[in-house]
């Protein structure tokens, strides 16, 4: 199972030393910055005592799309009243939907934003699924490393889940779909509508596998049927 955790401009070494930690604890292993190199500095490895080598092997990506290029479904971590018009999951309904992905989609990645922040709009734009933590109070975060944690134990469970090798299992099929129903609503001349492209987007990452070839199928159709029509 190909998972990494992505830190986006990360600013406490601290925080980063605790996330790789975390991760170690409970068996992840790939650690991916964006645009930061707070991970080098010895406060980091000081705090990641016994998980260095996460903090060793770390990559580093200039921004966040850069990071996601290889990655066929991505979740990313903020506070609900960001979400706008997104489905928001919970830490086990993300586990759940993640289960399935695992079954045909070959990498998976969980999203963690700035400390002082989070993620920008346009960052949550690029990400399949937003989640969060509920929370017990009214002051609505976490330290980094704390965050990082919960969600590690989560989904620790899908270490177990084995990728599927079956033909159908096309980890690119959820982009494709997404590009194609984006050409659709422009066709349509409604993509100027943000509500309606917003939740038909955030919609389609929640597709189990068979249902997004079926809906493939369908956009064929429909496709055919405007052409058809505008060579009639």
């Amino acid at each position: 199972m190909h998972f990494p955790l992505i830190l986006v401009s990360p600013a406490r070494p601290e925080n980063i030393g605790a996330a790789a930690r975390a991760m170690k604890t409970m068996g992840f292993s790939e650690l991916r910055i964006v645009d930061s190199q707070a991970h080098r500095e010895p406060a980091a490895y000081r705090v990641a005592h016994g998980a260095t080598e996460i903090l060793d092997n770390a990559t580093e990506w200039p921004t966040l799309r850069a990071a996601l290029a290889d990655v066929g479904f991505s979740v990313a971590t903020t506070a609900r009243c960001r979400a706008k018009f997104r489905y928001y999951a919970t830490p086990q309904q993300t586990e759940a939907l993640l289960r399935e992905k695992l079954q045909w989609v070959e990498r998976v990645a969980l999203v963690f934003g700035r400390e002082d922040s989070g993620l920008t709009n346009e960052e949550l734009e690029q990400v399949d699924l937003l989640t969060g933590v509920p929370m017990a109070v009214d002051y609505p975060s976490l330290n980094l490393g704390q965050a990082v944690m919960v969600f590690c134990y989560q989904l620790s469970a899908l270490h177990g889940v084995e990728v599927s090798t079956a033909p159908q299992a096309d980890a690119t099929q959820l982009q494709a779909l997404r590009e194609r129903c984006s050409r659709l609503l422009h066709q349509l001349d409604v993509a100027d509508d943000e509500k309606l492209s917003d939740w038909i987007q955030q919609r389609l990452g929640l597709l189990e596998q068979r249902d997004s070839a079926m809906l493939h199928r369908l956009l064929h159709d429909v496709e055919k049927k405007l052409i058809d029509k505008n060579t009639a």
